[in-house]
């Protein structure tokens, strides 16, 4: 089972900056895909960010230039630096992850894990 923990969500002012964490962990064999949604209520979840094994990136139109996206493989980390927030940005950020678990068997199965969710509040 692999599991996911972010943090780092909370208030702040239009033009702030906040940057949230996400670390796997469990039986985590690889790691390709990962990265960030955002869902507003009464709509659906959405990409933010995404960020491949290789480090390849994609954003969504509208956070280009402002959102960041890194991670650290050694840490099993993924990391969303958002700048010059706007009122817009506001949502329930969940992170996500892709790639092989191992089994007690020896075998590999493939996951797609999800963070419970941290709220970023942007105040106008």
């Amino acid at each position: 089972q692999v599991e996911l923990a972010e943090s780092g969500g909370g208030l702040v002012q239009a033009g702030g900056s906040l940057r949230l964490s996400c670390a796997a962990s469990g039986s985590i064999f690889l790691i390709n895909a990962m990265g960030w949604y955002r869902q507003v209520q009464g709509k659906q979840r959405e990409l933010v960010a995404g960020i491949t094994s290789g480090g390849s990136t994609n954003f969504a139109d509208s956070v280009k230039g402002r959102f960041t996206i890194s991670r650290d493989n050694a840490k099993n980390t993924v990391y969303l630096q958002m700048n010059s927030l706007k009122p817009e940005d506001t949502g329930v950020y969940y992170c996500k992850a892709e790639g092989d678990q191992l089994l007690p068997s020896g075998g590999l199965l493939g996951y797609d894990a999800w963070g419970q969710g941290t709220q970023v509040t942007v105040s106008s």
